[in-house]
């Protein structure tokens, strides 16, 4: 397995960065991230990248990413029935790998559906089956504080109203939060659809 290359950057293609690793060329296929940081190398210059290398019936290709943090948000994503590598790297290059998180975490279907060829179906299938991965540290940068919580909460009254009425029943206001969008996310409109749907998914 290739996981990370040191080499020097001879050609820039559109999403792609070939390196020289010792006289080999490897052709990556990169982040948003990656490529802009690998793009800021002049050539023959040395620059390093991240990779995963999915063999597959198609062919064998190299994935880049700009840190490791990066590349599990990327295996997480492939994880997901209906999502594959190119998906994913169009995913982590149209949105910051914060802000795909953050997505991710509050079941914002309509911000992960800016990314090209990422339909509503599936926005919702990477909610419902990646949002209990992710842990607060993940979402707050590991600093420990509320704020990025917070700043996620719902911000429309009909979800203030909802997430208050979950709070009157035990539930902790992060508790509550995330089983509103959980609720949303999968069809509730009205104040009283999301607090039903929001108790039978806690």
């Amino acid at each position: 397995m290739i996981g990370y290359l040191r080499g020097r950057v001879r050609f820039l293609a559109p999403e792609s960065v070939l390196l020289d690793v010792g006289g080999v060329g490897y052709e990556v296929i990169c982040s948003g991230a990656a490529f802009a940081r690998l793009s800021g190398v002049k050539k023959d210059e040395e620059g390093e990248v991240y990779t995963y290398l999915q063999v597959s019936e198609q062919g064998i290709a190299l994935y880049g990413f700009a840190d490791l943090k990066e590349k599990e948000l990327f295996l997480r994503l492939t994880s997901v029935q209906g999502v594959g590598a190119k998906l994913a790297i169009a995913a982590l290059s149209t949105l910051r790998p914060a802000d795909l998180t953050e997505a991710i975490y509050t079941a914002d279907v309509k911000r992960l559906t800016s990314v090209k060829g990422l339909g509503k179906k599936t926005a919702e299938r990477i909610v419902l089956e990646l949002h209990g991965k992710i842990s607060a540290d993940e979402l707050l940068g590991g600093d420990g504080t509320e704020a990025r919580i917070t700043a996620a909460a719902p911000k429309a009254q009909e979800d203030e109203d909802a997430v208050a009425a979950l709070m009157n029943l035990g539930f902790t206001r992060q508790e509550s939060t995330r089983a509103v969008e959980r609720a949303k996310a999968a069809g509730a409109v009205t104040v009283e659809e999301v607090i039903a749907a929001a108790l039978r998914g806690m």
